[in-house]
């Protein structure tokens, strides 16, 4: 069975042959494109297993990129890692918010590339091979891990991805508490390199969404997160 197939987006030469080069290796399909607006034509046509995603691009840039394909239902649920040569904070965090799932930060090792998104695949492999009629409900909330659907009342929630793997970690462990790096290991596994920060801005995000029911995110302070019983 021939390896899954991969997006690499960057307008620098070099780290694109670079990335392209070490993926082809490891016996991946390689796609490539140079700007945001070549990335989305692409990712819309192609059947792709993830995307690398440069955040500094010209024209429509790296969290254009990932706004418009998370809005897109035929894309929303692709992968994105983010390479990003800013190392700020505020860009990592609204990435992640959007629904990317992972980041690395320029200058970078190829292997800690290439792990990354071995984990990713992985975990979306796995995914895919325990999805059967997973269902949780609370009142008229129903979660669907196995459609990677919520709804109220029958109304589907437009979640991100992290939003929901959020949610559906919680729902699964109801009255657990989880500190910020638990729940980060949970929904993108271990050792990724992300702010405290970002699960808060993930929290607000979803308590929004889910209007009467965001009491069921409980904030336990100086600890973390859980889902009230």
């Amino acid at each position: 069975m021939s390896k899954e197939t991969i997006l690499i987006v960057d307008d620098e030469e070099d780290i694109l042959e670079l990335i392209k080069y070490n993926l082809k290796s490891e016996g991946y399909q390689i796609l490539t494109a140079q700007t945001g607006e070549a990335a989305i034509k692409i990712a819309r046509q192609s059947q792709l297993d993830l995307l690398i995603l440069d955040l500094m691009l010209p024209g429509i840039d790296g969290l254009e990129v990932t706004r418009y394909l998370k809005n897109n239902a035929s894309t929303r649920d692709l992968p994105i890692v983010m390479l990003t040569a800013k190392g700020e904070e505020s860009d990592v965090v609204t990435g992640l918010e959007l629904g990317a799932n992972d980041y690395i930060s320029k200058p970078f090792s190829p292997k800690v590339l290439i792990a990354r998104i071995r984990a990713i695949l992985r975990r979306r492999r796995k995914q895919s091979e325990d999805s059967g009629n997973q269902i949780r409900q609370e009142g008229d909330m129903m979660i669907d891990t196995a459609r990677h659907k919520v709804t109220i009342e029958g109304v589907p929630l437009d979640l991100t991805l992290s939003e929901f793997g959020l949610l559906a970690f919680l729902a699964d462990k109801k009255g657990w508490v989880f500190t910020r790096g638990q729940i980060v290991d949970a929904i993108r596994g271990e050792n990724y390199a992300v702010t405290e920060r970002s699960i808060d801005v993930i929290i607000v995000g979803l308590r929004k969404k889910l209007k009467n029911y965001a009491q069921l995110i409980e904030t336990v302070r100086g600890v973390g997160y859980r889902f009230k019983e």
